[in-house]
């Protein structure tokens, strides 16, 4: 799995944390409520791998569509 792309679209998340051995202190995710609906969507083999991209954290439903 790709860590650098969203696991719901497969566009780039914008993840600090990607490439970083230590913990950041600041991503926009810390910023950005997420949508329940959003994390429930992923497959149980994609959660905790990858982030979600800002459009895909707060869409619910079909409002994402990959690439």
């Amino acid at each position: 799995m790709n860590t650098e792309r969203c696991p719901r679209c497969g566009r780039p998340n914008r993840c600090a944390q990607t490439g970083n051995a230590q913990p950041v202190q600041d991503c926009w995710c810390f910023h950005t409520p997420i949508s329940p609906e959003a994390l429930e969507a992923l497959p149980a083999e994609a959660r905790d791998k990858a982030c979600l991209c800002p459009a895909c954290a707060g869409a619910t439903g079909n409002d994402a569509q990959p690439d």
